[in-house]
């Protein structure tokens, strides 16, 4: 059994619409000599720049004929027609996560020596680094402070509570492919304003308040989620005449602002 990483570019294919409908995705072989069961690890290209997706090699050699038709999924038609020639693996999903020990920078700390453009076939180090770390870590810093699923925002007396909807960090990761990096308020990117140490960066508020979301409410990415930066994020969970403003309302609060 031989494990692997290979790239997966959201501008081009939404690999996560794909396999949460799926479970699986006929991935084009190319002369790469995988084996069945060997083991497929997804790296996520920017802004994600992490792996996210195990997965299993189930069939190998496929041909055009045999292999499911996922042009919905394609954002690029010209890249679609050809991806329909050559052979085809299937990979079947594992385990996604979201773990920032998975993003780039760590990975080439940890045996891998730059981002996968190709097939990388994983070295014992970095073997080693993916058994401990492949799993979902909630990311809880993306609150300034936590306490149980309390969240405290620096200088507003107020406790926010936020459930584990909001915290998804795969519809977070989802949202961010989506809808990019900067703040749908104000419009600022971190990595604009800071450099290096900003690329990523950026909180994700809930469209729909927490507390009209069920238990088993699944997260719509595209409607119920929208990158904001932490203080457009803070502000919007503040109250005018007892409600939370809207992201158009806390915009025309700020150009008012601004205009006057």
């Amino acid at each position: 059994m031989t494990e692997w990483i290979i790239s997966a570019n959201a501008k081009m294919y939404d690999h996560s619409s794909s396999f949460e409908h799926f479970e699986f995705i006929d991935w084009r072989q190319g002369n790469t000599k995988y084996e069945v069961n060997d083991i497929v690890y997804i790296y996520a290209t920017r802004p994600i720049s992490s792996i996210r997706y195990k997965c299993l090699v189930e069939k190998i050699n496929l041909k055009h004929s045999e292999i499911r038709d996922d042009k919905e999924y394609w954002k690029n038609l010209d890249e679609y027609e050809k991806s329909l020639q050559g052979n085809f693996i299937r990979l079947r999903l594992i385990e996604q996560v979201s773990n920032r020990k998975l993003n780039l920078e760590n990975l080439k700390e940890n045996g891998l020596s730059a981002a996968p453009q190709g097939p990388v076939k994983i070295r014992k180090e970095l073997s080693e680094y993916l058994k401990i770390h492949f799993t979902d870590n909630n990311q809880t810093d993306y609150f300034p402070d936590t306490i149980g699923d309390k969240i405290i925002y620096e200088g507003i007396k107020k406790v926010i509570t936020v459930n584990k909807y909001e915290r998804s960090s795969i519809a977070r990761d989802k949202c961010i492919e989506f809808n990019g990096l900067n703040c749908f308020v104000c419009g600022m990117n971190f990595f604009d304003v800071y450099g290096e140490i900003g690329e990523g960066f950026i909180h994700v508020h809930h469209l729909t308040p927490i507390h009209q979301i069920g238990k088993e409410y699944k997260v719509n990415y595209k409607e119920d989620l929208a990158p904001v930066c932490p203080n457009c994020h803070a502000m919007l969970h503040r109250k005018i005449n007892g409600n939370e403003p809207t992201i158009n309302e806390l915009k025309e609060i700020m150009n008012k602002k601004y205009i006057a």
